[in-house]
């Protein structure tokens, strides 16, 4: 664990974190009760994320665990299935609460912990080396870059911290541990999103932004400064206030099994949740635990309206994305109706007869807590029904602090074509092109390569069980062993082969000239380019984007993981002037090149989005043959999406495609034809929205 389980103080006081009250009351809400599921900070960087959680853990109550056990038993409950038990003589041993950080390079083995099956095989033991889950049990993990790692590792994490537990499986040989643990994680959203399906697994979700207060900017620059240059005397200036929040955790531990969440406060959980429409039943879970944990935090027997106010808009953002286009935020107006009809329906509901009073919903001590108990209003959280105008002209039409709010694409649950490129690739994992590597369904074995024995220690982490007992099988009388466990020797070793599925870079280089500017072209290119978006972020894709027009080609967006990003800038991408195909093509192998030395494994997938009337500069077409067959040579997988229309089509593009030596597909063929059909209705200035299965004539 050197370097990744790090002690409970982090050098920078928790209180002295200036402004950012939701994210400390998310981080606090989760220390005070680490059932609501954890963190996700969303955020630019340099905004104090990371020191915030590292600061945290020194607030954290001490653990009492049981002495030498590496899983950090509780000496009151020892986990009966604890790998180092059964601790029958417990020895108990009090220590901080530990922080681990996970780094984004961490293998599963690292994580989950992993089984020496060449032990399991030769001595008949459970040899089980405990990864970081174990390190993090009874304390705080954190995973810095969450965004960036495998997703498969992200659902690992996000399943331990849900069930309190870690089950490392390998050929048929578990092992099992307790690993409850307070999650937290931080991204840079520009780098990429995570999946809908993994946001909604984060109990909460909190968005940050540094101060545009000179005045709030300045004070933490000079706390920061003080911090550097003499950190006891800087932690012994805030001592009194951390002593007082970590007195008020403990204090709020305490309280909370006891703390009522009545009917009506369950009814306005529900009713928020049906109100904004989210998905499955997690959020109102989450939402009840979190109104209960902030009830607690403010000293309450009694979940209140502002608890469960506090819990909607701490747990509910990030889960009305259920599209990468998506702008995650509620609605203040909505959330207030929601919890007044919540309010009106438990008035209506309660007996005739009854003359108590109800319960009071506003807490006269909330004044006189520290400002961590208040929430700010939202000021730059759009509204579910904020869709800007729509206007799809030329030049994209909508203000540039509305990337894509409303594309017709990014509203239907629409498919692009599934593109691919041939063969068989070792790139990173994905859901696009075949691959062999080390995630996927096992299609045979392999001998272990020569020097990376059981000595490397990785290799005999991952095995081939039937082919590696059948290659040792035939050498036991040999060796003397006649009974008992099999003597494997290195030779015999089989690690698996094998098939899955690789990510690949999606290079997108969109003709922009005036030949597609017409109103109805550019509003179907975009529509088609936003499902090849999609397609891209549902398939774990990097995504670039070129464009040309008049005289040359911008590389709008460089390679990145963030499709939002890309819709965004394609949807202030102007239009107009020439069509300069050789210069599109020739930035694009030039990306294409650059990226190659960046990471070699990855494979590209070029999609050219163009009619192929070439008409800029000397022998606009000669140009763009030999330009095309300059990517060709260099091995690059090519797909041409033909935008011509009209009665009279030359099949340039056609010809393009030829010289690419890829794949020619008319624009109707890159997406369903009612997708089309919802992009020309837009543009009539017909409402797709308000029957989107119609199809328009």
């Amino acid at each position: 664990m050197t370097g990744l389980v790090v002690g409970s103080s982090s050098g920078f006081p928790f209180s002295a974190v200036l402004g950012m009250d939701d994210l400390r009351l998310a981080l606090l809400l989760n220390a005070v009760s680490p059932q609501v599921g954890g963190v996700l900070v969303r955020g630019e960087k340099g905004t104090a994320k990371s020191t915030a959680v590292r600061a945290l853990a020194a607030l954290l109550p001490p653990v009492d665990v049981v002495e030498a056990c590496r899983f950090s038993c509780d000496p009151r409950r020892p986990d009966p299935g604890c790998p180092d038990g059964p601790h029958r003589s417990v020895v108990a041993q009090r220590r901080p609460a530990r922080l681990v950080e996970l780094p984004v390079g961490a293998a599963e083995d690292r994580v989950v912990g992993s089984l020496d099956l060449e032990r399991a095989l030769s001595a008949g033991v459970r040899a089980y080396e405990p990864g970081l889950l174990a390190a993090a049990h009874r304390g705080l993990l954190y995973v810095d870059e969450v965004n960036l790692l495998h997703d498969h590792l992200v659902d690992l994490l996000l399943d331990a911290a849900a069930m309190g537990r870690c089950h490392v499986e390998r050929e048929g040989v578990s092992v099992s541990h307790a690993a409850a643990f307070l999650l937290v994680g931080t991204m840079n959203p520009e780098e990429g999103e995570l999946r809908p399906q993994l946001l909604d697994r984060f109990g909460l979700t909190v968005e940050v932004a540094a101060s545009r207060d000179p005045v709030v900017r300045a004070e933490v620059v000079r706390r920061r400064l003080a911090a550097d240059a003499d950190p006891d005397r800087f932690a012994a200036r805030w001592a009194d206030d951390e002593l007082a929040l970590a007195g008020r955790i403990a204090g709020a531990r305490a309280l909370l099994p006891g703390v009522e969440l009545g009917d009506a406060a369950l009814r306005q959980v529900a009713e928020v949740c049906a109100a904004f429409d989210v998905d499955g039943m997690r959020a109102d879970i989450v939402m009840a635990r979190t109104a209960v944990a902030h009830a607690a935090w403010r000293g309450s027997p009694v979940v209140g309206v502002e608890d469960v106010r506090v819990a909607a808009r701490l747990a509910l953002p990030h889960r009305r994305r259920r599209d990468p286009f998506d702008a995650p935020g509620l609605d203040d107006q909505a959330l207030e109706e929601a919890l007044d009809r919540a309010e009106q329906a438990a008035r209506e509901s309660e007996p005739p007869e009854s003359t108590e009073p109800p319960e009071p919903t506003e807490q006269p001590e909330l004044s006189e807590q520290p400002e961590l108990s208040e929430q700010p209003e939202p000021s730059e959280q759009p509204g579910p029904d904020d869709d800007g105008p729509d206007d799809d002209g030329p030049g994209g039409g909508r203000p540039a602090g509305s990337p894509a709010a409303d594309p017709v694409a990014a509203r239907t649950g629409l498919a692009a074509r599934t593109l691919s490129v041939p063969g068989v690739g070792a790139g990173p994992s994905g859901r696009r092109s075949p691959a062999r590597g080390p995630r996927g369904r096992t299609v045979g074995a392999r001998p272990l390569v020569a020097g990376t024995g059981s000595s490397a220690g990785a290799s005999t982490k991952a095995l081939h069980l039937p082919a590696t007992v059948r290659a040792a099988a035939p050498h036991q009388v040999a060796r003397g062993r006649v009974a008992g466990p099999l003597d494997v020797r290195v030779g015999d070793l089989r690690p698996p082969v094998r098939e899955g599925r690789e990510s690949n870079l999606v290079l997108l280089v969109v003709d922009a000239s005036g030949s597609m500017g017409a109103r109805q072209r550019i509003a179907e290119v975009k529509g088609a380019v936003l499902a090849l978006l999609r397609d891209a972020y549902r398939r774990r894709d990097t995504v670039g984007l070129v464009t040309f027009r008049g005289t040359g080609a911008q590389v709008v967006l460089p390679p990145t993981s963030s499709v939002e990003a890309a819709a965004a800038r394609l949807d202030v991408v102007p239009t107009g002037g020439r069509t300069p195909v050789a210069e599109g093509l020739l930035v694009a192998a030039d990306v294409l090149r650059v990226e190659r030395l960046r990471a070699p494994e990855r494979r590209p997938l070029l999609v050219v989005v163009t009619d192929g009337r070439a008409t800029a500069g000397p022998d606009p077409l000669g140009r763009a043959t030999a330009a095309a067959g300059l990517l060709a040579r260099a091995g690059a997988r090519s797909v041409v999406v033909d935008c011509e229309t009209g009665p009279v089509r030359l099949g340039l593009a056609g010809r393009l495609a030829v010289a690419l030596g890829g794949e020619h597909l008319r624009l109707a063929e890159v997406v369903a034809a009612p997708l089309a059909d919802a992009v020309r209705a837009r543009t009539a200035g017909k409402s797709s929205r308000t029957n989107p299965g119609r199809r328009v004539a």
